[in-house]
Order: structure tokens, then C-alpha cells, then sequence
């Protein structure tokens, strides 16, 4: 089969990989219906993470099922299913308590790379949502991106106990901002401000449910925050960034007894143990535990309720993954979707 390759920083590339086996009697294997870049690749693509050799290449996938293991007991070969990017066994005590991401027998998915043309998934029963019927195509990119930034989303909005009546400051315009907003407003907040200076995403975030956008950053955009919000500050703000300067901006945005839900995976990160103390603001997040949410977010695609497929505003042919890239990468696209 084919997938891609990140060789070194900038350079993907689309190449002869061995197909995937079931090698854990739990496995299944799947042909990827659709697959994507997501913006937490660029960490590594930019060569802020460190890139050593060639490595298999993401881990956002919705695909039909090929061939399971002698194990797996819930899942049937020709079935359509979305995953999350970590395995999990869904039965532990985390997995249990609605952290599968933190499975006592979890396995990074994206270790296999998921931008190919096909995949191994370890731990499938717990790991592996299908679809009721084969989904219709115009479903397909919001089940795509449930497999990953609606799921994260979501759990920003599910972290910072967004409720009704909230007023929400969600931190962050790309894929997994947009679809926070989403959630903030499926969950019921009154007010949702979106933070960000880019047209096409601030129409975007409006169409999703943001009443408010803010284009200033860092102390003008905490300023504005307040200035908005009598004074106090948002009930609750959603980083969905990962920088520094992110999650300054969303800490002094709360008001005293609010909450923060942090999902941007954080890069020189440090939060001042005294200025949280002070703060009164509660802080939970980490990553997605997108299985949790899965069947929920599922149908509520399905029943047309959210359509955040809407985030992938450029579709290529998995071939032209390395195009797909640079397009995120120069803030052309907001996120790539990719068609095997």
C-alpha cells in the first residue's frame, strides 16, 4: 500500500509502505474512506518536535473494516467506523471513568500512520465506533472530524463545564477553536467569543454559533475580554492553541471561579503556580478522550445537528499529501481533508 512519510522537517512524502496485518488477535485492519492533516502535525513538520528518520504519518481516520483479529467481538469486516487516535480497551478503570486516553493498555494509533491507504487498529472493540449503515458521502468529513478535533472540541467545552446560560471565550481559530465553538453552543452557553484574526475562520466561527469575535491577542485580548464581559472575565474560556502565550491569554480571560479547558498539545508552556492560586480559576484538560464522545457526536452528525466537516475547506487526493501540508502549514487551508 501507500502512505505518507515525514523524512524531515517540511518533507512529506507519499511512498510504498507494507501493508497492515492483524498482529494482536484484538486488531482490525481498515481501508481508509478518508483521512487528514491536523494541525498538531505541523509541530513535527515545522521541526519543533524533533524528527528522527522517516516516520509514519498521522492519526485522524474514518474506514470500512477488512479483516479482524480472533478476539474482537463487536466489529464485522464491511462495516464503516471512526476511531480516536489513541487505542484503548474501554474497560479499564480510566477508560471507565471516561478518560480512555489515558487506557491503562493504550497505544498511539498515529504510530502506524494514518494517512495511508490502509491501517491497523490496535485494540478494536474498545477503540472503534461503526456507523449504523454506510454513512452517506456528504457525512463523511464530519464523521472525519469527529475522529479527532470535534472530539477535542468537544471535551475543551466538556473540561471547562461549559452550561447553559455561559458566556464562553474559546482561544484558538483552526480546526479544533471552530469546533469547540460548536460544542460551547450544543452544550447551551448564551454568548460564545471566538478569539481570532482571520476572516474566513471568524465567518466560519459565526456560522458555528460564535455571538462575539475578538481579533486582539495576548493583554489587548484579555482587555477586550473583560471589557465585553462587565469586567470579570468569560465563565469559561477553551485553549485551543498549545503556546505560551495562548494559555496566558486564556487564564487572564476567565473570570474568578471559571474554568479553563486546555487541548492545545503544549509546547514552552508554563503556568505561574502564584498567579493560578490568586486566580480562583479551575484548570482541566489534556488529550481527548474522543472515544467517550463518539457515540453521542456520531449521531448527532448523522441527525444533522452539527456538521463540523465544515473545518475542511481543501479536499486533495491522498497523493498530494505533501501539497496538503504546506497548505496548513502557510495558513492557506484551515484543515485538509485527504481521499485515498
Amino acid at each position: 500500500m501507500r502512505g505518507a512519510v515525514l523524512h524531515a522537517p517540511g518533507d512529506v512524502r507519499f511512498e510504498e509502505r507494507d501493508d497492515p496485518k492483524i498482529i494482536d488477535p484484538a486488531d482490525a485492519v481498515i481501508r481508509t474512506v478518508a483521512t487528514c492533516v491536523c494541525g498538531s502535525d505541523l509541530w513535527d513538520y515545522r521541526g519543533i518536535n524533533p524528527v528522527e528518520g522517516p516516520t509514519p504519518f498521522g492519526h485522524e481516520y474514518v474506514g470500512i473494516v477488512e479483516e479482524v483479529g480472533g478476539e474482537v467481538s463487536t466489529l464485522r469486516p464491511g462495516q464503516f467506523v471512526v476511531g480516536s487516535f489513541f487505542a484503548s480497551d474501554n474497560t479499564c478503570a480510566n477508560c471507565r471513568n471516561g478518560y480512555q486516553t489515558n487506557c491503562l493498555h493504550r497505544e498511539f494509533v498515529g504510530a502506524g500512520g494514518c494517512q495511508a491507504e490502509r491501517i491497523r487498529i490496535p485494540l478494536a472493540d474498545g477503540t472503534l465506533v461503526a456507523t449504523p449503515d454506510q454513512p452517506a458521502e456528504e457525512h463523511i468529513p464530519s464523521l472525519l472530524a469527529c475522529s479527532d478535533v470535534m472530539g477535542t472540541g468537544w471535551y475543551a467545552a466538556v473540561a471547562a463545564e461549559v452550561g447553559p446560560g455561559d458566556t464562553v471565550a474559546v482561544v484558538g481559530d483552526g480546526a479544533v477553536g471552530l469546533c469547540a465553538v460548536i460544542a460551547a453552543k450544543e452544550l447551551g452557553a448564551s454568548r460564545i467569543i471566538a478569539m481570532s484574526r482571520h476572516e474566513p475562520r471568524q465567518k466560519l466561527a459565526r456560522e458555528f454559533g460564535a455571538t462575539d469575535i475578538v481579533a486582539e491577542r495576548d493583554e489587548e485580548g484579555v482587555a477586550r475580554v473583560k471589557e465585553m464581559t462587565g469586567g470579570i472575565g468569560a465563565d469559561r474560556v477553551l485553549e485551543c492553541v498549545g503556546t505560551e502565550q495562548s494559555m496566558r491569554q486564556a487564564l487572564r480571560s476567565t473570570r474568578p471561579g471559571g474554568n479553563i479547558g486546555f487541548v492545545g498539545v503544549p509546547h514552552g508552556v508554563a503556568v505561574d503556580g502564584t498567579e493560578l492560586f490568586y486566580s480562583h480559576v479551575g484548570l482541566r484538560g489534556g488529550p481527548a478522550p474522543v472515544r467517550e464522545f463518539l457515540p453521542d457526536l456520531i449521531d448527532r452528525v448523522l441527525t444533522g445537528r452539527i456538521d463540523p466537516g465544515r473545518v475542511f475547506d481543501l479536499t486533495l487526493p491522498l497523493e498530494q499529501v505533501a501539497d496538503a501540508y504546506r497548505a496548513m502549514d502557510e495558513r492557506r487551508a484551515i484543515k485538509a481533508l485527504l481521499k485515498p
